[in-house]
């Protein structure tokens, strides 16, 4: 494990934007990048209020995935990227996911019966991590609760449907990959390097995820489809494929591309870049093709 500092590993209250957009001016691809959970900027009352050590937060993170997608967006691929962490909110829960027992103001009766998400604790705020447990020091109030989906999750949804519709008034259709990062999933599961979900045929053509998972394959990169991560709320809300607005989730094994310690960016992050810029290509290939022979 790294002795480096923690807070050195975190940055509180240094960018107030909840997000931020990119290439979407002049849109020259049908294929959005999605990320989510690679949020470092931790506004000052969740680090307030933390009944844990800070160091556990890092298990929510998805640790520098945003990094996977550097290259992609510097060939101007539109991506949107959270820039607070899944502690402040997680982006990929239904706003009803809300534990009613951490906050002040909110009876459990105003919510529809609790997901498994939210029993273990993982709602759309966290409340509390396996072998840890709960959080916070103090309950939230539900005005602190409602801010936050407010200004962090609704808008970054807004963003996402706003630009797969123009991307499907431009091109005929549309791509949303969801970037994530897993821990190891070791021999049990064949040390997997990917998991490629598309909600088991609901939230994506098979052309889009069998091409994916061959496509990966063939460059040595052990990937599976839907096993153990089907995909969640960002594909189920986004994925309106009878519409020809298709959506993925990636699952990237941190160990492929961070550190030892799963803190810091290893020189196999540029190769992992690498594999999502080609694969963006090839899934934009797919769908053109598609709308092409559709018109003909």
């Amino acid at each position: 494990m790294s002795n480096q500092p923690v807070y050195d590993l975190m940055h509180v209250d240094s960018d107030k934007r909840p997000f931020s957009i990119h290439n979407t001016g002049n849109l020259k691809f049908p294929l959005l990048i999605s990320i989510p959970h690679a949020g470092r900027v931790y506004p000052r009352e969740i680090m307030e209020n933390l009944a844990v050590p800070a160091a556990h937060l890092l298990r929510l993170e998805d640790r520098y995935v945003d990094r996977l997608a550097n290259r992609a967006i510097a060939e101007g691929f539109p991506a949107i990227i959270a820039h607070r962490p899944r502690a402040w909110v997680d982006l990929n829960r239904n706003r009803a996911e809300i534990d009613a027992d951490m906050v002040v103001g909110l009876s459990s009766s105003e919510l529809p019966m609790p997901s498994r998400k939210v029993r273990g604790g993982l709602g759309v705020i966290p409340s509390r991590l396996h072998g840890v447990g709960n959080l916070w020091r103090k309950k939230w109030q539900w005005a602190d609760i409602s801010f936050r989906l407010a200004s962090d999750h609704e808008p970054y949804h807004s963003g996402i449907t706003e630009i797969l519709e123009q991307m499907r008034l431009k091109f005929g259709g549309a791509i949303l990959l969801d970037l994530h990062s897993m821990p190891p999933l070791g021999p049990e599961h064949d040390n997997v390097d990917i998991v490629i979900g598309d909600r088991f045929g609901r939230s994506a053509g098979s052309r889009f995820s069998e091409l994916a998972v061959s496509f990966l394959q063939h460059f040595g990169v052990k990937t599976r489809l839907n096993h153990p991560y089907a995909g969640g709320y960002i594909l189920e809300r986004h994925s309106k494929v009878e519409r020809d607005i298709h959506a993925l989730q990636l699952e990237v094994d941190r160990s492929f591309y961070l550190d030892a310690a799963l803190r810091e960016p290893s020189d196999q992050a540029s190769v992992m870049a690498d594999h999502i810029l080609n694969l963006a290509k090839r899934l934009v290939n797919q769908i053109e093709n598609q709308f092409l022979l559709a018109a003909e």
